[in-house]
């Protein structure tokens, strides 16, 4: 299996059970986090950093942010939901987040 093969059931099911801090979204095969952090600046400078990552792997995430506050939702449109690539993506922003200030 490809990273970019969408996720069956069983292989979604293991890999929620290691992300735990992301979430199923209702109504989409994608998962979501929210991250908080003590001001702009580092809530951009996250952001930067996963995005210098993200492009490297060719792979985006769906992304918001106000003041210090980042929601991030990882699906992969070419196949319609989640991959291994989301998964890979979001493994890389929970280590990310372990070492930059996450307040929330």
């Amino acid at each position: 299996m490809s990273e970019h093969d969408r996720l069956n059931e069983h292989e979604r099911e293991n890999a929620l059970a290691e992300l735990q801090a992301w979430s199923i979204l209702e109504h989409r095969d994608a998962i979501y986090r929210r991250f908080v952090f003590k001001n702009f600046n580092a809530a951009f400078g996250f952001m930067t950093r996963i995005a210098m990552e993200a492009e490297k792997r060719d792979h985006h995430p769906e992304w918001s942010n106000v003041y210090r506050t980042v929601d991030i939702v990882l699906t992969s449109h070419d196949v319609k939901g989640l991959s291994r690539r989301d998964v890979m993506l979001a493994r890389f922003i929970d280590e990310l987040a372990a070492t930059s200030g996450v307040e929330g």
